[in-house]
């Protein structure tokens, strides 16, 4: 069957096997072919892609949970969005999530996910309490930050190479209602917005819109949206009757077909960006919504993906390191608003200070994520933004990159080295591969 990546490139052939039970994962561990295992798809370029795809899709049972302090245990088919809809109206929510909730709990992990509220609370890994990873020789071990130390550090964003995670513990975080508090401030410049960050950090959640084409002193035009939990008061102030831990949800549009490559162009981008700055009238502005507005505006479309187009379309995710980060992005906006490659999807996020697993993406600075159609040309351009972000000190997101070469991840990621000498301790035939990680020399 034909099987892509959420950026729908590369489209390959390969099969799939579904995962019931550990019996099936030892059977597949063991069969001597190359693998990848694959949750919902929702790494944008080739990482979970190989010519054989073990999916973790049928390990999907909740195992345990403590009322009391708010410990789940699950396997990792189990996806973001089935532990939301079991837990919030219990009062409980993921800890860190990032713009997604269709992402599996094994893939949280192996991605080490971030979200809006990274300067807080670190990535998806800091709340791991623990998890089942089976070796390349079918044996299991349980990792934690003080048993296995040295897997559970490989494995928290080691993308699937060091084995099957098969089900996990998390802690999650208390809440009173299922709403956000909003705050939204307009921003002129880049500078401004990088200020309004740096002056709102006691937020716990923020996340910037850039206007990647805007130019001259609007370079870096943005709308900063910060928010917290809300408390039951305020949810009942607003007159919203009813359970405070249950929001309606709303009704899902779908994109059925894949839209004409022709259709994102310069003009249609620049007119999206100039609307979408200039409807926020205000230069700040407060409203309460649910967690679904505020989290994942676009899980409400189903399948956004074809918007792109038949070519597909690859996100560009890079870190800065905080003291590089105004003017190594001012030069990434300059070089994009020139070309006239706009984006839709342009987000600037804080991070606070990276973990230590190997290959954990987030260090401390900013990190910009842009769409781009693929089309004749893209990759040459992005390689020239790799050359910036290397003079910066920064490096790519794995979960969405599918063009990286290795030189560009050897030096961005100071650890690699360390994580290939790791797994090829622990799996001698290089037997768990991906085409990322065969393009990497993983």
């Amino acid at each position: 069957m034909k099987v892509s990546g959420w950026g729908n490139f590369p489209v390959i052939d390969t099969d799939i096997r579904v995962l019931r039970n550990f019996r099936d994962a030892k059977a597949c561990m063991l069969g001597g072919r190359s693998l990848i295992a694959r949750g919902l798809g929702r790494s944008y370029g080739d990482s979970s892609l190989n010519s054989h795809i073990i999916s973790i899709l049928g390990l999907n049972r909740m195992l345990s949970f403590e009322e009391r302090e708010g410990i789940v245990s699950c396997e990792a088919g189990v996806s973001l969005e089935e532990l939301l809809e079991v837990f919030v109206p219990r009062g409980w929510f993921l800890p860190v999530t990032p713009g997604t909730k269709f992402v599996t709990v094994g893939g949280a992990i192996s991605s080490d996910v971030h979200g809006k509220n990274h300067h807080k609370d670190g990535t998806f890994s800091s709340h791991v309490i623990s998890f089942d990873l089976m070796l390349p020789n079918g044996d299991v071990i349980t990792c934690s930050p003080t048993r296995n130390a040295d897997f559970f550090r490989a494995a928290c964003g080691g993308m699937g190479l060091l084995g099957f995670i098969l089900r996990a513990t998390i802690q999650l975080r208390k809440i009173e209602t299922s709403y956000i508090r909003t705050r939204i401030h307009k921003a002129k410049s880049l500078n401004v917005i990088m200020d309004l960050f740096e002056q709102n950090r006691g937020f716990t959640y923020s996340v910037a819109w850039i206007d990647c084409l805007a130019k001259g002193e609007n370079l870096g035009r943005s709308i900063l949206l910060m928010g917290e939990h809300a408390p039951v008061e305020m949810v009942k102030d607003l007159k919203i009757y009813g359970d405070p831990l249950f929001s309606k949800s709303s009704k899902k549009m779908s994109v059925r077909f894949n839209f004409p490559n022709f259709l994102l162009n310069n003009l249609t981008v620049k007119g999206f960006n100039c609307l979408y700055y200039g409807k926020n009238f205000k230069d700040t502005d407060e409203a309460i919504i649910d967690y679904d507005a505020f989290f994942y505006p676009l899980d409400a479309i189903n399948h956004w993906n074809r918007i792109y187009g038949s070519r597909g379309f690859t996100q560009y995710q890079c870190v800065l390191p905080k003291d590089a980060s105004r003017q190594g992005l001012r030069k990434i906006l300059t070089a994009i608003s020139n070309r006239g490659l706009g984006s839709f999807l342009a987000v600037l996020k804080l991070f606070g200070k990276g973990n230590d697993s190997l290959l954990s993406f987030p260090m401390e600075g900013y990190t910009l994520a842009l769409d781009f159609p693929i089309k004749k040309g893209l990759f040459d351009f992005l390689t020239e933004l790799d050359g910036i972000v290397l003079d910066y000190g920064g490096r790519l997101f794995l979960a969405k990159d599918v063009r990286m070469k290795k030189d560009m991840f050897m030096k961005g990621y100071t650890h690699a080295e360390e994580f290939i000498q790791f797994k090829h301790n622990i799996d001698k035939e290089n037997r768990l591969q991906s085409l990322q990680s065969q393009r990497l020399g993983i």
